[in-house]
């Protein structure tokens, strides 16, 4: 997609919607990094009907700990691979509570050491607490750029490293959440609503 029309394109779902949010509930740095855990292969809408209670009952890695990996799952049991996911969140507050201080860390670097946090996950966690214009390619993304041109690559990494090439600066806070809000409801990997979408006039994959 030529740059002109990659400024369109961001333009107008600006204007559609200026105020971009993620659509994961969370009360704090922790719980949203819990829930960003438990989103990966899942629906945010999954994840926001287990965490209220899991949070009313473990918001801080110490009560995490306490409440333990059998008893987590027991919260989490309908999201998606929740086993591999309990273990991760449980040996990541462990992580925080011995080497942060409980406090989740303001860097990426340092973010991907903890259990359970790739690039995906510290990049969508600085984004939404810090307003960090990081770029997040979770599957919505990845498609969304592949299909439409804006930014093609075989990998997450490769599509990310093109985001940041061609997206305006004004637009990179925005855009993961637009691209994932476009892939989550419009440009759906079966049966994308092109007849709604208003970007396919710049989409390459429209003939």
């Amino acid at each position: 997609m030529i740059l002109k029309n990659v400024q369109e394109f961001f333009k107008r779902l600006s204007d559609l919607n200026p105020n971009p949010k993620c659509e994961l509930n969370f009360t704090s740095p922790y719980t949203l990094m819990v829930a960003i855990i438990l989103s990966a292969q899942a629906t945010d809408k999954g994840v926001n009907k287990a965490t209220p209670a899991l949070f009313a009952v473990a918001d801080n890695p110490k009560d995490m700990l306490n409440l333990g990996e059998k008893n987590l799952k027991e919260y989490i049991k309908t999201i998606g691979l929740y086993n591999n996911k309990a273990k991760n969140i449980i040996a990541m507050s462990e992580k925080l509570l011995l080497n942060f201080d409980g406090k989740l860390p303001k860097n990426r670097n340092l973010l991907e050491t903890l259990p359970g946090v790739g690039r995906k996950s510290a990049n969508v966690f600085l984004n939404v607490l810090y307003n960090e214009p990081t770029l997040a390619v979770d599957t919505h993304v990845f498609r969304v750029s592949n299909r439409t041109g804006l930014a093609t690559g075989k990998t997450p990494l490769e599509v990310e490293e093109k985001l940041e090439k061609v997206v305006p600066e004004k637009y990179k806070y925005g855009a993961s959440h637009w691209l994932v809000l476009h892939g989550r409801y419009i440009c759906t990997a079966k049966k994308p609503k092109c007849s709604e979408c208003p970007v396919a006039d710049l989409c390459a994959w429209l003939p």
